[in-house]
């Protein structure tokens, strides 16, 4: 198994892109923490892993949180002894909102937990990965991570930032044993549209124009497997990067 006796901290696991991770690890040998507001979603994922014969365990988390970044990672390290793979995958979505839209407390929502959950876990494993010599993060950005069509200012700006700190943190402990890729999905069939409230007409309107192009709309699995990828020694040469996975939406412009 590829991540045989692994230990992974999947957040925003109970649905959607996470839970297929969480799922994939186990399967493939992780043992696994599912982070997620959600408990009662995390623990039914949870349950179906271990029925399956994997090892996992639920924790709730508001990744919005410091100290429940800290509590999940802790719990990983008292439950199964150390943390080998950090993946961040909590978010949300905005309202296709424009910067002449947006509103401080939308703005800073979506930041807390798209982006500074994802340096605040980094930070924490980065500080267990250091002491082993060795550690792998995994961040769910977006395509909307380098393109300015797919949503609204907020949760593109986010994104953004989540594929800047991906590099940063690729580069500066590339020769630590530690290793930070992202992955870009694009339209993927989740859950995350229950985030979105209060659709901007004008900003909504001028996405579609990049919409129209999708070829397709991804499932959770199919991103789980860049994942599994990314996490495993199969990515050893492959570090600060991100990985598309949109079914070549992108490659239209």
């Amino acid at each position: 198994m590829r991540l045989n006796e692994k230990v992974a901290v999947v957040t925003g696991a109970a649905s959607g892109m996470g839970k297929a991770i969480a799922e994939l690890y186990a399967k493939e040998g992780a043992k696994v923490i599912l982070a997620d507001y959600n408990f009662e979603g995390a623990e039914t994922v949870a349950s179906g892993i271990v029925a399956n014969g994997g090892t996992a365990k639920a924790v709730k988390a508001n990744v919005a949180e410091s100290s429940d970044i800290e509590n999940m990672i802790n719990t990983a390290v008292s439950e199964f002894g150390t943390l080998d793979i950090l993946v961040n995958n909590a978010g949300i979505m905005d309202g296709f909102e424009p910067v002449g839209d947006i509103t401080d407390e939308k703005w800073d929502r979506i930041f807390d937990i798209n982006t500074k959950s994802v340096m605040r876990a980094t930070r924490k494993a980065v500080s267990i990965f250091l002491e082993k010599g060795k550690g792998v993060i995994v961040n769910t950005a977006s395509t909307g991570g380098f393109n300015g069509a797919h949503a609204g200012v907020a949760y593109t700006a986010s994104k953004h930032a989540v594929v800047g700190i991906t590099k940063n943190t690729g580069f500066m402990y590339a020769n630590k044993g530690i290793r930070c890729n992202a992955i870009a999905p694009g339209a993927t069939i989740t859950n995350i549209e229950s985030t979105m409230t209060n659709l901007n007409e004008f900003g909504t309107s001028r996405t579609q124009v990049a919409q129209s192009v999708i070829p397709r709309a991804g499932q959770p699995e199919e991103i789980a497997q860049v994942a599994l990828f990314l996490a495993s020694d199969e990515s050893s040469f492959v570090n600060g990067t991100v990985v598309t996975a949109d079914a070549g939406w992108t490659s239209a412009f």
